[in-house]
């Protein structure tokens, strides 16, 4: 996860982690639900063809399988799509959140209905029909023969797990911890760039940018200063004062005898 600059790290909450897993697991589901469905696919046509051979709805087998066939590409696009946001939410996007929300809400309850369909009366309602048309029991006790015994248990325990997962990450991105770590992070300090230029001192009119220095008053009995260099004596010699040292003034003595 990489922030502006600028900013400071985030720390992904285990929560968002949880909750990408268990979406890169609904993904999986899918993926088996798929492979489950294309495997009986064909006998389901064939069931259908023989049912409704001589009635009105006899395409009624193509139309199956061709719904059959559009439900697997939609449940391989939509498991693709499950592990690109898991990916994104790991990475702090939130609108990537966003979109978990609206399309998990949507397979949480097309996954709900198809479970309830499941347990309460299979893949056809009950009643009888008229005319030349076979009862929905008819049908249901054919596809019920011409199916493996191992279908129906592993489609439900199947979609009973990618429900309760998904309700799960859902719920898991809702939280407190998740809020934190999707909100946008502030602004903070930024270091200097190594070799970029430093602000300068402040400076009065008319003066360089250099740092200026307090000046401090001269000693008692120091002569003011001119700026320039103290005269020298002839030969290229400081004045030296009485007693040899360099820099004093000695006065001439008077003439003797006067």
């Amino acid at each position: 996860m990489v922030d502006a600059p600028g900013t400071p790290p985030r720390t992904r909450p285990g929560v968002v982690t949880l909750s990408s897993w268990l979406l890169i697991l609904v993904a999986a589901i899918q993926v088996l639900n798929l492979i489950v469905a294309l495997a009986v696919v064909g006998k389901i046509r064939d069931v259908l063809a023989d049912a409704y051979a001589g009635t009105s709805a006899e395409s009624a087998a193509d139309i199956a399988y061709a719904f059959s066939i559009i439900t697997a590409v939609v449940s391989l696009l939509i498991a693709a799509g499950l592990v690109v946001l898991a990916l994104l939410n790991n990475r702090g996007k939130n609108g990537s959140r966003i979109t978990t929300w609206v399309l998990g809400g949507i397979l949480f309850c097309c996954t709900g209905g198809g479970l309830l369909t499941g347990l309460t009366g299979g893949m056809t309602g009950g009643g009888n029909t008229t005319g030349d048309m076979p009862s929905s029991e008819e049908i249901q006790r054919r596809l019920e023969d011409a199916l493996p015994s191992w279908y129906t248990p592993v489609n439900l325990l199947l979609g009973l797990v990618a429900l309760l997962a998904l309700l799960a990450a859902l719920i898991l991105l809702a939280l407190p911890q998740a809020n934190e770590f999707f909100r946008k992070p502030k602004a903070g300090w930024e270091p200097p760039v190594p070799g970029g230029a430093y602000p300068a001192y402040p400076s009065h009119p008319g003066q360089s940018g250099d740092p200026s220095y307090p000046s401090y008053p001269p000693a008692p009995g120091t002569p003011p200063s001119t700026g320039g260099q103290p005269p020298s004596a002839p030969g290229g010699q400081p004045p030296s004062a009485p007693g040899g040292q360099p820099g004093e003034r000695r006065d001439p003595e008077p003439p003797s005898g006067s």
